[in-house]
């Protein structure tokens, strides 16, 4: 309780709130006040909610801070009369139902901001079903509905674009280089056109160069479809392996137990049930029942004194003193027989105390076992989601680190390969450099002695003629080839076609079967999860109920504790006053003169007394300064006009000797010219 005060302090101190509140001072506000904060904080997440409580009524603050909370989804605790609490604890300003409130509003108030947005627009107005009858508010009303489902869309885009992080420059940035991009292509669209508008039959060929295009993407898709099959038929086999050796166990241990085996582990389970049935809960459901009633009997009566308690406490160990003397007695006087009997009757205790152990261990390990399975569940459920297939066994695994390992061995081998063809690459380049140079300085001699002989230009024209006739030749060919490429490509691919569809043929028929044991599989688990989840459901009942009754027990008994606490100090403070009230009455009312001057009446008369005496002299003192502040002022003027006049001689005496100094200094001036 004390974090949670802490927190809620520390809260309103910061922004946007600034309260300035401490510890003390916010525990000392009254109901009006805590509900005014409670107002103000609803208004911070709902503008809506910034009222003034004191313009409203209890019933209308009360209706409306219900609504916003019911919007916000909070869920205040206990049961249906812990509710009706809740809100007569809402109106009147209870502390105990405002400080929860306020604490579980400042702990979420961004997102608490957003759920109050939303709910403006997606809380749906109920239409009484006789208004829809007519056409027109049923159209309406459809209307609204899709309106509130298209804000739906619009806010989720909207937060996915937040998340997205993507800002408009790099987007603009994206749509320019792609624009120049589209350019580009559009250019080289065009120059390839050209270029192939001057060849002979290039709509047929265009035609054949398009249908080979789509034989591969056919090919590629089919490839892709093949892979996935592989892949769904790899799955359904290891499927397949595990539902094999989960039956080869249940065979083993079906054909290792036999029918006695079996009856008896059912026996020990009846037996184990049966007892947890007839005695453990029983046991436990009465001292749950006694505790309530020694609970609720302590609830009843009055409160206790610290004196109370410390009778009982000693009535309570004279009473176990005499149990104990009893018990004495009654061993000294037990015959032989009755020795064996209490023998045999602490044996039969602790076995009793070591099968209630042990139940309980057992029923632990059953609800560990329970808990563990539903996570294996889970974690299996959540790594289906992420990796779209089953968890690998050990042996799969293996193999899968096995594939790695051949995979990297693979790669280091490529990748001293590359490292070999970039360092030719590199000589061959420097090689190219020197054959270039050496041509370069070829080149430049022949034109030099082609000038010289007045055919210049010659080697140049023919290296062109030679360079045409060769690309003729060239392209002659290459259409010939691509022709008879592509006429071959096609057949080649209709032949590889066939023969896929007649491999696929098996395979496919192989994975219906195998689909339909992974069904009737399917089916058999779906069966036994709805068993064990009906159980599961009703265990998990049984023990939800049981919880909240506890739970509800054990606050009623700190509210309990903490109103004893309460009472005990209140009682605590008026027993103090009523000492001293009684001291006071006995020292005012005793002869001796010495107790009565320690009496507080008395020593109030006295401190009036003295007050007194020392406002007569203030007084009288007074008088005397009003007689004489006249003549004082007065005086006070005199020496005022006395202390300017003497100012005022004392500045004209400093420029007097100023004067008289500048004028020595002009006599000394001259009289140095006169010199001169």
């Amino acid at each position: 309780m004390g974090d949670q005060i802490q927190f809620i302090v520390e809260k309103l101190n910061q922004e946007p709130f600034r309260k300035n509140y401490n510890l003390i001072s916010f525990d000392s506000l009254e109901s009006l006040q805590l509900l005014q904060l409670l107002s103000d904080v609803l208004g911070e997440i709902d503008p809506k909610h910034a009222v003034d409580i004191r313009e409203e009524l209890p019933e209308q603050t009360a209706k409306r801070m219900l609504n916003l909370l019911g919007i916000l989804k909070y869920k205040p605790p206990g049961t249906v009369s812990d509710l009706s609490a809740f809100r007569q604890g809402l109106v009147t300003g209870s502390k105990p139902v405002i400080h929860p409130v306020l604490h579980w509003l400042l702990q979420r108030t961004s997102e608490l901001k957003k759920r109050a947005y939303l709910a403006r627009f997606l809380v749906k107005l109920e239409v009484p079903a006789e208004f829809l009858q007519d056409d027109t508010v049923a159209e309406f009303n459809k209307q609204y509905e899709e309106l509130m489902e298209a804000f739906k869309n619009l806010h989720k885009e909207h937060e996915q674009l937040k998340i997205s992080g993507l800002s408009t420059a790099e987007i603009r940035r994206d749509i320019s280089a792609m624009e120049e991009e589209k350019d580009q292509l559009a250019k080289r669209v065009e120059r390839l056109k050209k270029r192939v508008e001057t060849v002979q039959n290039h709509q047929r060929m265009l035609e054949i160069a398009r249908q080979l295009r789509l034989e591969k993407e056919r090919e590629e898709s089919l490839a892709q479809q093949k892979q996935e099959q592989k892949s769904q038929l790899f799955h359904a086999e290891q499927k397949l392996q595990r539902a094999q050796v989960q039956l080869k166990e249940m065979q083993h241990v079906v054909a290792d137990s036999k029918p006695e085996s079996l009856m008896k582990k059912l026996e020990e389970e009846i037996n184990f049930n049966s007892y947890l049935v007839t005695e453990k809960i029983p046991r436990e459901m009465e001292s749950k029942k006694t505790s309530v009633y020694f609970l609720q009997k302590v609830v009843a009566e009055p409160a206790m004194t610290q004196a109370d308690l410390t009778a009982l406490e000693s009535e309570i160990n004279e009473v176990n003193a005499q149990m104990n003397q009893l018990i004495e007695k009654r061993m000294m006087k037990y015959e032989p027989t009755d020795s064996k009997f209490s023998m045999y009757r602490q044996q039969a205790s602790i076995i009793s105390r070591k099968k209630e152990a042990k139940a309980e261990e057992l029923q632990a390990a059953k609800e560990e076992m329970s808990s563990l399975e539903r996570q294996v569940e889970q974690k299996s459920s959540q790594a289906h989601e992420l990796e779209g297939s089953e968890v690998l066994t050990e042996e799969e695994f293996k193999q899968y680190v096995n594939k790695l390992r051949s995979k990297n061995t693979f790669y280091k081998k490529k990748r001293l390969e590359i490292a070999e063809i970039t360092a030719e690459y590199g000589i061959l380049q420097r090689t190219e450099e020197l054959l270039r140079q050496r041509h370069e300085a070829i080149q430049q001699q022949l034109q030099a002695i082609e000038e010289k002989k007045g055919i210049s230009g010659y080697s140049y024209t023919q290296e062109e003629l030679e360079r045409v006739s060769a690309v003729k030749s060239e392209m002659d060919e290459v259409k010939g080839q691509t022709l008879d490429n592509m006429s071959e490509m096609v057949k080649k691919l209709n032949a590889m076609v066939a023969e896929k569809k007649a491999s696929l043929a098996p395979v496919i028929k192989e994975l219906r079967q195998l689909r339909q044991n992974c069904q009737e599989l399917t089916q058999e688990r779906d069966e036994k999860k709805i068993q064990y989840d009906s159980c599961a459901a009703g265990l998990e009942t049984n023990r939800s109920a049981l919880e909240q009754e506890v739970k509800g027990l054990l606050e009623e008994r700190a509210q309990e504790e903490s109103n004893y606490h309460y009472i005990n100090c209140m009682k605590r403070t008026l027993e103090i006053q009523l000492q001293r009230a009684k001291e006071e009455m006995k020292a005012y009312v005793s002869p001796d003169p010495q107790e009565r001057r320690k009496a507080v009446r008395e020593q109030y008369t006295r401190i009036i007394l003295e007050q007194e005496n020392l406002g007569k002299k203030l007084r009288e003192k007074q008088k005397v300064v009003r007689e004489s502040h006249g003549p004082n002022m007065k005086q006070m003027k005199m020496w005022q006009d006395f202390e300017q006049l003497m100012e005022c001689k004392r500045e004209c005496f400093l420029k007097q000797q100023n004067q008289a100094a500048i004028g020595q200094v002009i006599q000394e001036g001259g009289k140095d010219r006169l010199v001169l």
